[in-house]
């Protein structure tokens, strides 16, 4: 059986789709949300890997807001890009 990082790791793009899409749909108010927001991810995905893959997501909105996560100066990569070519 996979660790629960391992679990996290294997999360695919459409995956992550599926599931913050699922959120919008299937609000806090939402019966068996979790239950709806797993299957909608598919891929085997439990209700607790979905409740853990949110409860990161909740923290990694804390940290972004309380300034601890540099954003990128988008900006700046262009111009380095552009300076590249």
């Amino acid at each position: 059986m996979a660790s629960e990082s391992e679990s996290e790791s294997t999360w695919t793009w459409k995956q992550n789709k599926r599931f913050e899409n699922a959120l919008a749909i299937h609000d806090e108010d939402t019966a068996d949300r979790w239950h709806n927001v797993a299957a909608v991810v598919g891929g085997g995905k439990t209700v607790e890997e979905v409740k853990r893959r949110y409860e990161k997501l909740v923290e990694d909105v804390k940290q972004i807001e309380a300034g601890l996560v540099p954003l990128l100066d988008y900006k700046e990569i262009s111009r380095c890009r552009t300076k590249a070519e």
